[in-house]
């Protein structure tokens, strides 16, 4: 039984919907943005990956509730949202004028990094359908009130889009309280998403509002600071002792009683292609930490955090255990981060397998 008194599947259409951004990412694979004369194309974005990776690993139905420009780019993004299973229904499409002028789909372009060469994002987002949502575009009454959700997740990556976003953030997180869905929120602070809209004064601002009606809240001790304003800046550190996340865990409770679990990754960066990767949970006033894997070795690093995730909230969900949970987080981030795109290749034998601690050898 579930610890966070999650609904049932049975009184629910969706256990999982995400709000937030749905990206094209072009990826030059081995190679550089600067000189690629190809991409590969995959859908992508902070919260949809956790809702993704819940559909096709866990096998949970999950849908996004997002907006698309009606146009040709706006299709294929539908169809690889297809492809991975999550319902399409909720999407918000408005109409192209043909040039982007009033409204387009977000690009992502992304390369990978290798050894000493650093993962590149560089995003060309502004002006997008899913910046231009506003309160009282989505009817989140009929979504949790008639349709019923057990689960909502959404982040700072779609809270700072744009001066609206943030507020759409707020608008659903308050109507899924109502109506007893738990909501999780990764901070994912992002300075360039802040800077023309207000800086980490308006970060605070709207994130301290929505952290009011958050259940499970995800960040590392620099998102923390970032976002609500709590604890030192870590300028994005991962490597977080069990001191320094006692002290988050005490600050963030006190200002925010309603938090019943916190989770934090844990990364040590030796190159872009071998990471130590762990992370820590709190839940229900005791501390939980997940095996700790020193030089793991990344194919992929975009989508390892949403992927932790995912394995976190199935945990939480439907093991009602937040030691295994945590395990289920990280065992899933690890493997997501072994191929390529943002979303999980993985199968949930293959989390198990990790979690029980079996070795990669080669299964015939």
């Amino acid at each position: 039984m579930s610890l966070l008194n999650v609904k049932t599947a049975a009184e629910c259409r969706y256990d999982i919907i995400s709000l937030g951004e749905v990206m094209l990412r072009l990826d030059p694979g081995e190679g550089r943005i600067r000189t690629t004369r190809q991409f590969q194309v995959w859908e992508g974005g902070g919260e949809y990956n956790v809702a993704r990776g819940l559909r096709r690993c866990f096998k949970k139905r999950a849908a996004v509730v997002t907006a698309l420009a009606q146009n040709e780019v706006g299709l294929l993004l539908e169809d690889l949202i297809l492809q991975g299973g999550v319902d399409t229904d909720l999407i918000r499409w408005l109409d192209y004028d043909g040039i982007g002028r009033t409204v387009r789909n977000s690009l992502n372009f992304t390369e990978r990094g290798f050894g000493v060469r650093g993962a590149i994002g560089c995003s060309d987002r502004g002006n997008t359908a899913a910046a231009k949502l506003k309160p009282g575009d989505i009817d989140w009454e009929h979504i949790f009130g008639q349709l019923g959700v057990r689960w909502l997740h959404t982040g700072g990556i779609f809270a700072g889009l744009s001066e609206s976003s943030g507020e759409v953030v707020i608008e659903a997180a308050r109507a899924a309280k109502k109506y007893g869905t738990i909501v999780s929120y990764d901070l994912n602070y992002r300075p360039s998403l802040w800077k023309g809209i207000g800086g980490i004064e308006r970060c605070r601002e709207v994130n301290r509002e929505i952290a009011q009606y958050i259940d499970v809240m995800i960040g590392n001790e620099g998102h923390f600071n970032a976002c609500l304003g709590i604890g030192e800046d870590k300028k994005g550190d991962y490597r977080l002792d069990e001191a320094g996340f006692l002290n988050m865990i005490e600050l963030s409770t006190e200002a925010f009683p309603n938090f019943k679990a916190i989770a934090t990754t844990m990364r040590n960066e030796w190159s872009a292609t071998v990471n130590d990767w762990g992370a820590k949970c709190w839940c229900d006033g005791e501390l939980y930490t997940a095996n700790y894997r020193k030089g793991l070795n990344i194919l992929d690093r975009v989508g390892g955090g949403d992927s932790f995730a995912s394995g976190l909230i199935y945990g939480l969900m439907e093991l009602g255990d937040p030691a295994l949970a945590v395990e289920y987080g990280v065992a899933h981030g690890a493997l997501a981060m072994s191929t390529p795109g943002d979303t999980s290749m993985a199968s949930l034998a293959e989390v198990e397998k990790l979690v029980s601690g079996d070795t990669a050898l080669v299964d015939r």
